[in-house]
């Protein structure tokens, strides 16, 4: 038996502490906020997508960073031993649209709950409003931690779970990030993942709350292209957000966003331009007489419609039997490649994720006990890991977690 110190009452850090101390050790979980799973709380929109229940292959390809550094952790504790974990718990799921999965009573408060029964079940003791300052090590050796107050705590085995950068308002500021490096450990460049994009047109704004569904977009630098998908998206004050655009902001590399982006919507990724030609002038043909603009109201949701109209050129008031067939051809081409400007990412208070963090050449793969102090073990988003949305990061934390207190 072990005395065992868990740093981060998250996901991966609640998990953590509940498989250390059902092997028969002693475990306290260290948490500087007031409430275990703050972030967890609002992952979801509130429900939480605690995992997802596609192949293991899926998983995998879903992981953007490191993927086969989680072999042992995904097959140690998979997708369907985290769903039964949490029936076990008391928590019935669901399974929805992409196989994300979520607690019945779409509730992330359930989820929480549900842990916190594990937990005090295990016995682990919980000590909130407890932020540590940094790890005490002796001779390669973890010794224990010291708290922000001073106070020493001694312990032969401490588990880092203290998240990345992203929603710091949640508790995540880097602090186990500090303590990695203090102790000797590498760390990858920490970038907002899964984060909205900010553009260069104004016109954004004009369109600031509306929803595309069943559109595709395309991302380019030059004429290299990053990045294809097609799902929702949404227009901001700023840009573009939604489940596409969040997934492309994970699935290119950081640095390419120091250059200007193009990014193209396919409005009507259905048709070809042929098929959309001929669709437009089957609704042209019942309105000859309307202006322009008053004839697009079967195409796109009357939002988009005076962007469009000032975007292709053809003049608003331009009655529909007066405009050519070239004029026509440009406003299919527009409609299947409306431009964008990417300037840049949205900062770490709109970041889904961390992509970056703890190098994990510096950890084992098969129990996240760091190479270089005994005694010493990290999991969750602290690491280098991260993958695209869907319940992926939540497994993630979920497997790192539950290897890290296994191999203690």
């Amino acid at each position: 038996m072990k005395k065992v110190i868990v740093i981060g009452g998250g996901a991966a850090g609640m998990m953590a502490a509940y498989q250390a101390a059902i092997g028969g050790n002693t475990v306290t979980l260290l948490e500087q906020n007031e409430k275990l799973g703050k972030k967890l709380f609002i992952t979801g929109k509130g429900r939480c997508n605690l995992t997802n229940a596609g192949e293991m292959e899926e998983l995998f390809a879903n992981v953007m960073s490191n993927r086969k550094f989680l072999y042992s952790a995904f097959y140690g504790f998979d997708n369907e031993q985290v769903i039964a974990f949490f029936e076990e718990q008391g928590l019935p799921t669901k399974v929805e649209r992409g196989n994300r999965v979520f607690p019945q009573s779409d509730h992330s408060s359930d989820v929480i709950a549900a842990m916190k029964r594990a937990l005090d079940k295990a016995g682990v003791l919980i000590r909130l409003h407890t932020k540590v300052a940094g790890l005490l090590t002796e001779d390669g050796h973890i010794t224990g931690v010291q708290l922000a107050d001073g106070t020493r705590l001694s312990a032969e085995a401490v588990i880092v779970a203290t998240g990345g950068l992203s929603y710091p308002s949640t508790g995540s500021t880097g602090d186990g990030l500090r303590m990695a490096e203090a102790s000797g450990h590498r760390l990858v460049e920490c970038t907002p993942s899964l984060v909205p994009f900010e553009t260069k047109e104004a016109w954004v704004k004009e369109l600031q709350g509306l929803s595309l569904r069943n559109v595709s977009v395309s991302i380019f630098n030059g004429k290299k292209k990053l990045y294809e998908d097609f799902g929702e998206m949404l227009f901001t004050h700023f840009g573009v957000s939604g489940p596409l655009i969040l997934s492309a902001s994970g699935s290119i590399k950081p640095k390419l966003f120091v250059e200007s982006l193009s990014l193209f919507i396919d409005l009507k990724p259905a048709l070809d331009e042929e098929q959309l030609d001929q669709r437009i002038l089957r609704d042209f043909d019942g309105m000859k007489n309307k202006q322009f603009r008053n004839s697009l109201s079967h195409l796109l949701p009357a939002k988009m419609i005076p962007v469009v109209v000032e975007l292709s050129g053809i003049h608003s008031d331009k009655k529909v039997n007066e405009i050519s067939k070239e004029e026509r051809k440009n406003l299919v081409h527009l409609l299947k490649h409306l431009p964008l400007t990417i300037k840049g990412l949205r900062g770490w208070n709109e970041a889904i994720i961390t992509k970056g963090g703890v190098c994990v050449k510096d950890i084992n793969p098969s129990t996240m006990e760091s190479k270089l102090v005994q005694g010493l073990y990290f999991c969750g988003e602290v690491l280098d890991l991260d993958a695209l949305t869907g319940g992926y990061n939540l497994q993630i934390a979920w497997s790192s977690g539950f290897l890290a207190g296994s191999n203690i």
